[in-house]
This record gives C-alpha cells, structure tokens and sequence, in this order.
C-alpha cells in the first residue's frame, strides 16, 4: 500500500545509526538534503546533484570500464577474425551474435537476481545474505550451463534450420565449439560480478579486466597468426580469458578484508534452500535480458537471408561490434543505476532513490550522445578496424546514422532497465520487451528489408522503431513511480528473502 504524503519524512526502513550502506552505497547525506525543505529548492538540488555525483561516478567508471574491457575481448576475437577474411568475420560475428549471445542473455539475466537482492540487502544491512544469494546463483546458472552446452554443439544445425548458408554456418560451429567452457565462466562471473557490484566494489574488477584484455590480445595474436589455429582457437582463447576472470575475481573475494569480514562467510548449505524460489526470480530476470539480446540475435539472422548475405552480415557486424562496445559504457550506467537505486530503496531512501535516476539518466544521455557525434565523424573509416573491403565500408558508412541513433537511444533504455532491477520489476520489463521487440521492431524490420527492398539498413531500422517504443514506455513508467511504495516493496522482500517471521529493521 503506498504510502500517504504525510509519510514522506520518515524512511520506511530505518538505517542502522552509522548512516549509510558504506562505501558509495546508500547516502542518508543525501536523503537529508534532499528532505531540507527550509532550504531553496535550486540550492537543495544543486548540493544533492553534488552528492550524487559524487557517488555515481566513483561506482560508474569502473564499471563501465569492466563492461568495455570485457566487451573488447570478444571485439578484438572478431577482430582477429576479420582479418583472415569476410567469411571468418561474417562466421565469427553469426556465431558470436547468433549463438553465444543466447547464452550470454541467459546468464547475465539470471545473474541480475543476485543485482536485486544483493543491491537491497547490503542498502538494509543484511551483509551476511549477499555471499549466500550469490551462491544459490552459482547453482542455478550452473545447471542452465549444461542446456545451454548442447545448443552450442549443434550449432550448426540450429543455423540451417533457420535458413542461413551452410558455408558460414559450417564455418560458425567451429568457433562456437571453442566458447563452450565460456559458458561455466559466465555461470561463475556474473554472480561475482554482481556481488562485488552491490557493495560498490568495482575497482578490482577493472584492474583485472585490463589485465586480462592485455594477455588476451596477446594469446589471440600467437593462437591466429603463429600456430595458425584459426576460428576454433581464436574462440578457444576467448574462454581461457574468462576462466582468468573468474579466477581472478573469486580470489579477490575470498581475500579481500572487506568481503571477508561482512559479506563472505565461506560455502554453505543455505545456498541450496529456497531455490525455486530464488529460481522464479532469476527467470523473470532472464527473460527480462534475453528478450533483449534474442531481438538482436533475430536481425542479424534475418541479415542472413538477404540477397547478399556475407556483405550485410558483414556491415551490420560492423556496426552492431561497435554499438555493442559503446552499449557497455550504458550497460556499466545500468549496473550503477541499480546499485543506487536498490541500496537507497534497501535503506529506506525514497528521495535519494528517485533523485538517483534522474541524474544517472542525464549523465548516460549526454555520454552516449558525444560518442554518437564522433562515429558520425569518422564514419568512412569505421570498418577497415575489422575487413579491408571497400564495399563494407561504403555499407557501413550508409548504415552510421542509425548507427549514431541507436547509441543516442542506449544511452537511455539500459539505464531505465537498472532502475527496473533496482526495484524488482523485471517480469514488468519482460512483457515490454515482448510487445516493443517482437510486436514493432522485428515486424517492422521485415517489412523495411524485405518488401521495401532496404536491406540491413531496413532491418536496423526496425530495430530503432522497437528500441524507441521500448525507451518511451518505461521512461513514462518510471517518472510515475511511487518511490515510496517501492522502499516498502524492497522491506517485504528483504523479510522474504532471509526467511524470517520478523521484520528485519525496526
């Protein structure tokens, strides 16, 4: 039941008397600035904007860091690929984008359960929960794994049954075999991730994606060019890199002080309680993500049934690489904008919250629009970075202003999607998902390529038209929250959750 003006004042959820969530968590700061209604609004909001900053971008930049480190690990394996030739480029980008972003929606979506309840916790201080929820993760997205494995090994006969020319669905298998132990790596690493996330702790996880990113460029170049392993060991390299991750991440957790003494406790018996629950979450986050990544899946399928199918698979994996790489400084938004989000809603923040959104928004917004003026820039010479084909890069000069809208566009939705993480709204973004995705921009898409005779361009341009009715809906959504709702939503949550009869804070 929403709470009446007059409740406006008082958290819902009390916080404990050291006044935050720790770290760049959740900001009674910032709540009481925003709560001063003695003060002139332009000076009230000018001081919040200020604290807000201040906390956003210290968890913000590293974020986006790992998501664009981690992203230019399987740019620089297309890359590589490209440079043996189209048909590797046009094989590597329909194996990365056809297949393996299947497996990557479903891991990343299902991880974002652990985004929500970990976020809210840490915000209520319930620290002991996160190891435990990050474990029960461990499990879940570990036995999707298995699936998931097979689907990789039939590879190619997925892609001819969805009409695609045996030579590069051939050539497509060979590099997908190669991502199969990548598969375990997400299964471990987005929980990690997560983890770290909701107690702001990004920073490592940056230093030991950089690190990464050096000794796989490094290997990519021996395994292609020295020892000449081709698609199979360019791929293959691709998912020793994530296992270092991994690797690397788990030691910092079990390591690191600051886990250690709050929120890490060891391996426990609990991780295996309440999975079908836990499991409902995760698949509404799943499906929440997946209905995303499939929808970019599908156009790039569709680019294949085209009347010259290695030249527009080729451009829009061009542009489609880059967009995706400029997508993970938004996706790093997104990941801040639902850590604040849910450690001010986990501490009973509602002013915070809501003030939170609006500025991680504008920031997003602005940095997606700068990137989007410089590619248009340099829009004759975007894709000799991945072929040499001219014709490639006349396409892909063609298709580099809806290339520049799509990024102005990502600069928006992924953040909103955050706040929706944040909250726990996730079922409620599925079924958007569906309608903007599959009701608009694939219909759409069909329709400007097929019939109009456009091509890529025309099936880019149905993504637009289904990524503006998604952006537009839940930004209406969102400016009519009740942020106060939503901190006793977090609350009855929190008590669900930890299994107690109790209320956890009083």
């Amino acid at each position: 039941m929403a709470a009446t003006a007059s409740d406006q004042k008082t958290p819902l959820l009390l916080p404990l008397p050291d006044g935050g969530g720790g770290g760049h968590g959740a900001s009674a700061q910032l709540e009481r600035i925003l709560g001063d209604e003695s003060a002139p609004r332009a000076r009230r909001l000018a001081r919040a904007a200020r604290e807000e900053l201040r906390l956003l971008l210290a968890l913000a930049a590293p974020a986006v860091a790992v998501y664009m480190i981690n992203y230019a690990m399987s740019l620089s394996t297309r890359i590589f690929c490209g440079q043996l030739g189209t048909l590797e480029l046009a094989a590597a980008s329909l194996g990365n984008v056809g297949i393996q972003v299947f497996a990557y929606g479903i891991m990343l979506g299902m991880g974002s359960a652990v985004e929500t309840l970990c976020g809210q916790a840490y915000g209520a201080h319930r620290y002991e929960m996160l190891g435990i929820y990050m474990q029960r993760s461990f499990v879940l997205l570990a036995g999707a794994g298995v699936p998931l494995a097979a689907i990789y090994a039939f590879s190619k006969q997925i892609l001819l049954l969805l009409g695609e020319p045996e030579r590069i669905a051939e050539a497509a298998r060979a590099f997908v075999v190669g991502l199969i132990p990548q598969i375990f790596a997400y299964a471990l690493n987005f929980p990690m991730q997560k983890f770290l996330q909701a107690q702001s702790i990004v920073a490592p996880s940056a230093y030991i994606s950089a690190a990464t990113l050096a000794l796989h460029v490094a290997l990519s170049w021996v395994a292609v060019y020295r020892l000449r392993l081709g698609l199979l060991g360019a791929s293959l390299v691709l998912s020793l890199s994530w296992w270092v991750i991994v690797a690397a991440q788990f030691a910092y957790i079990v390591t690191s002080r600051r886990c250690r003494r709050r929120t890490w406790t060891g391996f426990s018996c609990q991780a295996f309680s309440g999975l079908p629950e836990f499991f409902r979450l995760s698949s509404a986050s799943a499906v929440m993500l997946c209905l995303e990544t499939w929808y970019l899946q599908v156009t790039v399928l569709m680019a294949g049934l085209l009347k010259d199918p290695e030249i527009a698979l080729d451009s829009l994996a061009v542009c489609m690489s880059i967009s995706g790489w400029v997508f993970m400084a938004s996706v790093g938004f997104n990941a801040a904008a639902s850590v604040r989000v849910s450690n001010e809603l986990g501490a009973g923040h509602p002013k915070a919250a809501s003030f939170s959104v609006k500025v991680v928004t504008i920031v997003s917004f602005t940095v997606a629009s700068t990137i989007a003026a410089v590619l248009m820039c340099l829009r004759d010479y975007l894709s000799y970075v991945f072929t040499k084909g001219d014709d490639v890069a006349r396409a892909v000069s063609a298709m580099t202003p809806l290339l520049a809208v799509t990024i102005v566009f990502n600069g928006i939705q992924p953040v909103l999607s955050g706040v929706a993480v944040g909250c726990g709204w996730q079922s409620f973004v599925a079924y958007v998902n569906v309608a903007c995705y599959y009701g608009v921009g694939i219909p759409l898409g069909c329709v400007l390529g097929f019939y109009f005779d456009l091509g890529a361009m025309g099936i880019w341009g149905g993504m637009i038209g289904g990524l503006f009715a998604q952006t537009l809906i839940l930004t209406c959504v969102t400016l009519r929250a009740d942020w106060n709702k939503e901190v006793e939503q977090a609350r009855m949550r929190l008590n669900k959750w930890e299994d107690k009869k109790k209320p956890l804070l009083t």
